[in-house]
């Protein structure tokens, strides 16, 4: 039975109830006014007044509704306008959870079991008390007082529509309306996979150490020489978008989230497996996560069409981007760690300035057709101003990030190295820690492929070349066009 029939079965079942029938589906008609109205007398209508239709009608709507919402308690009432799961949870998520969940439950409290948000962390006092708002611990925490609350650490307090929804809700009893959960997975109780799971995310540690690989709201750490796990980190988010290690490979950065729900940044401590940082952010995975060189800031691209960078320390943000018209895919710090480059859906890799927060340009300027699609990866040459660009055309080609000619619509002056094209979409791209090689993956149809490629392009531009270049591409002579595509085109052969 189709949805459309169940409901067409239970309208007309109720209808039947009450008394009504359906007459070829325009309107509805009482079953006792079916009579054929030609038979009866004409005193009739008059001696028999409709008082029944009229009387029911009016006697019953009327006093019923108004009766019934005196009578219900107002607890009750308050209990069913506000919804754990709308509207309280988000709230918790949103400033909370990355401090209280099981990874990292600061306080010995946990807030993303709805049973032990109920219970008392270190401080031995019950967090919340269903129907007592003045003996709830965590309510005291969250009320600011002259401006400060004890809770969220080293963040601005909750608004003060926040607080008093949280305080209502306790008053209301404090019941959770969440459909039944499905497993919870933390380190006592880790993901069991009856098949290999989908990889979507690796790294290798910069000291050749250690193998990171995501797996289920986890990710796994591989010791390269043993090849044997030795950590499962386990956070909140049950995608996992992207993985880096820092440079000293002391921590691993993880993006993702769950999809159309909350996006997440973790940072974890490689050593112990100790989970460092827990920020949510957005309502959907993040992805393109990114160290600077240093070490000190994490970039990472937002389903908001936003790219960030947070100090890895403190969690504060310091960079919030927002030039981009569709969803980023990645982003990545040039070497001396001055720029950001992050390209998206929107057909084009951008340059901002980090101490700025400024967008400076296009590196792909705006020549129409310059990228053939959406933008998937990028990778940077660990010494050169140069990026590695792979997406949907299939296409790795390698650009400058800042001009040696003067900006024209039309031209395309930024790109160096245009490679052969691969098969299907291009997903991920790397160049060698030395810089001496770049590999690609792409996939069509099921079937994945990686090229290897040396790593040969020049620096510079001669005068000549510069020239032609500057021009837009509608513009250049047949001999500047050959000699325009005859240096993008040097490629050496690959090599895998």
């Amino acid at each position: 039975m189709t949805m459309r029939s169940a409901v067409l079965v239970v309208v007309s079942a109720y209808l039947s109830m009450c008394g009504l029938h359906l007459t070829g589906g325009v309107r509805w008609m009482p079953l006792a006014a079916a009579a054929d109205p030609a038979e009866e007398p004409a005193e009739k209508p008059a001696e028999e007044p409709v008082e029944e239709p009229i009387e029911k009608p009016v006697e019953e709507p009327v006093e019923e509704p108004i009766e019934k919402p005196a009578e219900k308690p107002a607890e009750e009432t308050l209990a069913t306008s506000i919804s754990y799961q709308r509207q309280i949870e988000p709230i918790f998520r949103a400033h909370c959870q990355g401090c209280h969940q099981p990874a990292n439950a600061q306080g010995g409290f946990v807030m993303t079991d709805f049973q032990r948000l109920l219970a008392a962390g270190e401080s031995e006092e019950v967090a919340i008390v269903p129907g007592d708002p003045a003996a709830s611990h965590l309510l005291a925490q969250i009320t600011p007082a002259a401006g400060q609350a004890a809770m969220p650490k080293e963040a601005a307090p909750l608004s003060d529509s926040e607080v008093d929804l949280i305080r209502r809700w306790i008053a209301a009893g404090a019941l959770d309306d969440s459909p039944p959960a499905a497993l919870q997975y933390d380190q006592s109780h880790p993901p069991q996979y009856a098949r290999p799971p989908l990889i979507t995310a690796l790294d290798y540690s910069p000291d050749g150490k250690w193998l990171a690989v995501s797996g289920f709201q986890e990710v796994l750490l591989i010791d390269t020489a043993s090849q044997q796990t030795v950590q499962r980190l386990i956070g909140l988010s049950q995608r996992i978008e992207s993985i880096q290690f820092s440079p000293d490979s002391s921590r691993l950065a993880v993006t993702g989230g769950s999809p159309g729900r909350l996006g997440e940044v973790q940072l974890w401590d490689v050593a112990n497996g100790q989970l460092l940082m827990s920020q949510q952010i957005g309502f959907d995975t993040i992805s393109g996560s990114s160290f600077s060189p240093d070490g000190s800031l994490l970039a990472f691209a937002c389903s908001d069409n936003t790219v960030r960078a947070i100090d890895t320390l403190t969690g504060q943000q310091k960079l919030h981007q927002g030039a981009h018209d569709d969803r980023i895919a990645a982003c990545v710090f040039s070497p001396d760690g001055k720029h950001l480059v992050s390209a998206g859906r929107d057909m084009t890799v951008k340059l901002t300035e980090v101490e700025t927060e400024r967008f400076i340009d296009n590196i792909t300027s705006i020549t129409p057709g310059a990228l053939g699609g959406e933008v998937n990866s990028l990778a940077m040459h660990p010494e050169r101003d140069e990026v590695l660009v792979g997406g949907a055309d299939g296409v790795p080609k390698i650009y400058r990030l800042l001009r040696q000619t003067e900006r024209k619509i039309g031209d395309d002056a930024n790109l160096i190295r245009a490679f052969p094209v691969m098969p299907g979409r291009i997903f991920s791209l790397a160049v060698s820690p030395d810089g001496k090689y770049l590999a690609a993956a792409s996939t069509l149809d099921g079937d994945s492929h990686v090229a290897v490629y040396p790593y040969d392009s020049p620096g510079e531009l001669t005068a000549e070349l510069a020239a032609s270049m500057a021009k837009p591409v509608a513009e250049r002579s047949a001999e500047e066009a050959k000699q325009v595509n005859s240096h993008q085109a040097q490629v050496a052969p690959a090599i895998s």
